[in-house]
């Protein structure tokens, strides 16, 4: 990443947040769930549109382009923590509703230039493989009270000044030569992702984030390895939160590809595909693939309103199929719903159980990243029609990483769960 990328990026940023009336907030926390409050939120306005910001997946030109210390915007592979040390542990870490370790999906790197103490802030999305999982997420996100719920995605978000421990306070010069300032905690040798709290008794060598993962890596061919490990246990620890100077080694091999995330303003990508679209046989993904998974997705929905819906976000989409993430982060933003079914009202979203501000649209994750990610289109498979990340609307300061929250709109009905 050039200097001129993070600049870009930092460029990109939304304007200050405007305050939400205070008697607006009140009535929407009196209104129950029912359809004329999901109108309400939900309605299209005439006032203009807040500009959007798209993301795109492309494979790194280098290997050192995505660590840590280059502030990346990425999807897939293992995160780069912005905070190496204070990492979410316990409950954090796990599905609520299996108890499985939850896999990074993607990070944004989205600094508000306008306050110091988020000159560097990256929001992160986990979530558990199992489709299963996400459906029953579906009746928890609808609980009024979410420090009760159980859920499968999970969104932590991180900030830092730009003096801090970790970090130059000059930009990254966007070669191999930039270093951190801090090696970070030791991370999981199986999925890289979660801190190594936990080590192999044998060879006190190898670290995990759980149970779980210590008797996959053994099962996996840790065994043979344990009594050399334990020769060289002396040396330094290898595994720290992206040291610096190399990706992290993990030996699970069910993560996910590993991406960049590329920025586009919404209204560029329009120009450049009317000018482009000879070229459109040089996509990373094919067209006719793309337009397969929406129609799957078209088939599946129920009833004139989603069908109008759908086809409101099919034409937005097309302007830039292969778009996987849409970020506009503002009180005025909307989510581009694929459907009318399954959105929450204001009523439904809660307030930052850290600092008590209103929660604000940032982002949201479009289901074509399952694509990039090889996720097949099985009955069982990890699917959905859109991830919509919230955040504190005042970007709470704290040490550590805060936990967001997620709206996700599956394409079809969940049964009824217990």
């Amino acid at each position: 990443m050039e200097i001129a990328s993070v600049e870009k990026l930092k460029g990109l940023q939304i304007t200050p947040l405007e305050d939400e009336e205070e008697e607006e907030e009140q009535k929407a926390q009196e209104i129950a769930v029912d359809e004329d409050d999901d109108n309400d939120y939900d309605e299209d306005e005439e006032d203009e549109e807040e500009p959007v910001i798209l993301g795109f997946v492309e494979k790194p030109d280098h290997s050192w382009s995505l660590l840590r210390q280059q502030f990346p915007s990425k999807a897939g592979g293992v995160p780069a923590w912005l905070d190496p040390d204070n990492l979410p542990s316990g409950r954090s870490c796990v599905c609520d509703l299996c108890g499985e370790p939850l896999q990074f999906l993607l990070q944004v790197y989205a600094p508000l230039v306008e306050k110091e103490s988020s000159f560097h802030r990256t929001v992160f999305v986990f979530m558990c493989l199992s489709m299963n999982c996400l459906l029953r997420d579906q009746h928890e996100q609808w609980k009024r009270h979410h420090e009760k719920s159980s859920r499968s995605v999970k969104v932590y978000r991180c900030q830092l000044p730009r003096v801090n421990a970790f970090y130059s306070s000059e930009p990254p010069k966007g070669n191999k030569s930039d270093k951190p300032l801090a090696p970070g905690a030791p991370l999981c040798n199986w999925c890289g992702t979660w801190k190594g709290d936990k080590f192999c008794s044998n060879c006190k060598s190898a670290r995990y984030c759980s149970q779980k993962h210590q008797a996959m890596h053994w099962g996996a061919g840790h065994k043979p390895q344990c009594q050399q490990l334990s020769l060289s246990s002396q040396l330094p620890d290898s595994n720290t939160c992206n040291g610096g100077t190399a990706a992290i080694k993990v030996a699970s091999k069910s993560l996910w590809p590993e991406y960049e995330i590329k920025n586009e303003h919404e209204s560029e990508s329009e120009t450049e595909m009317s000018e482009d679209d000879a070229q459109t046989n040089n996509s990373l993904v094919s067209k006719s693939g793309m337009d397969d998974s929406m129609k799957s997705l078209l088939d599946s929905f129920e009833g004139d309103c989603d069908r109008k819906s759908w086809a409101s976000f099919q034409e937005r989409i097309a302007k830039a199929p292969e778009q996987i993430l849409r970020y506009c982060r503002s009180t005025k933003a909307k989510p581009l719903w694929p459907m009318s079914s399954g959105r929450p009202s204001k009523a439904d979203l809660p307030k930052c159980h850290y600092c008590g501000s209103p929660l604000c649209f940032e982002f949201q994750i479009l289901p074509q990243l399952l694509y990039y990610f090889g996720v097949k289109n099985d009955m069982n498979s990890l699917d959905w029609a859109s991830i919509v990340v919230y955040t504190c609307e005042a970007s709470c300061e704290g040490v550590g990483y805060k936990e967001e929250f997620a709206w996700v709109q599956l394409s079809s009905a969940s049964p009824n769960l217990p």
